[in-house]
């Protein structure tokens, strides 16, 4: 069954109209009234809508979990739909991590967000370091940004996930380590992963192994915050700063990975 990502006070007998990013996935599968869909809400983009109303009226809606839906109108530039029942499903990893990554150039960084959606990071932090390549400030980077989003979104429709991550503004990685600093930041009791090829990095798997999530482990609380480096990875310098700011280096073998498949073996490791 087709899934949307619908960032809306959802409820159930509600009437809405899809967003225009689902409305347009809707026609390109020449749906038609009377076809089942499944909505979701779980997301970055949740905050800005949280205030929608429909038919006139204020929903309390339900945040989490999906919906069923019916088609009731197709129009040239609308999907309109009736909001069925409540499912409190989640499918979401036991933990919560936190992808924070030197840029890969081209469509690398795309492919990269796409796939560790899939995966279910929590979020995904896009840095700027000292041997990336690929270079965003200002407008080109908010545009990228949007891409990004857009591309997680997708993601998570087509793998069944119901919480979108979210894709925070370009930083470079001096301004982020600051950050860390932040003693109100929601991820501050995280563990805080370096992937390094240093001398003395633990195998990450060693490390999961003898930290494993309590059974019943909150959807939201933060389990790790993992930074990975660009093509040719952090300088020593940066990966001194991580370490000074509470990151213990780890490892994922005696191989030398891309940027983009290290960091997605190391969130398939976490998962």
């Amino acid at each position: 069954m087709p899934r949307f990502y619908c960032p809306a006070a959802l409820a159930t007998g509600q009437k809405l109209d899809l967003p225009a990013g689902a409305a347009r996935h809707a026609q390109v599968l020449r749906l038609q009234p009377g076809d089942a869909i499944t909505l979701f809400n779980h997301g970055p983009l949740w905050s800005a809508h949280a205030a929608d109303t429909a038919e006139g009226t204020t929903h309390r809606g339900v945040l989490g979990g999906e919906f069923d839906a019916t088609v009731i109108e197709m129009g040239r530039s609308h999907v309109r739909v009736t909001v069925g029942a409540h499912h409190a499903v989640e499918r979401e990893p036991r933990r919560a991590v936190h992808l924070a990554v030197g840029m890969p150039a081209n469509d690398r960084m795309d492919w990269l967000v796409e796939k560790a959606s899939e995966l279910g990071v929590a979020s995904i932090q896009p840095l700027m370091t000292e041997r990336s390549v690929l270079r965003l400030v200002g407008e080109r980077a908010d545009k990228k940004v949007a891409h990004w989003q857009s591309v997680a979104i997708a993601a998570c429709e087509q793998c069944g996930g119901n919480r979108v991550p979210t894709v925070h503004p370009v930083l470079n990685l001096v301004q982020w380590l600051k950050a860390q600093g932040d003693t109100t930041a929601p991820s501050r009791s995280a563990q805080r992963l370096l992937l390094s090829l240093r001398n003395g990095s633990v195998p990450l798997r060693n490390l999961v192994q003898m930290q494993e999530p309590a059974p019943q482990c909150a959807p939201d609380a933060a389990f790790a915050v993992f930074l990975s480096g660009p093509e040719g990875g952090l300088s020593a310098q940066e990966e001194d700063a991580a370490i000074a700011a509470g990151f213990a280096a780890v490892s994922l073998g005696a191989r030398v990975l891309r940027a983009e498949t290290a960091a997605l073996a190391a969130l398939a490791v976490l998962a």
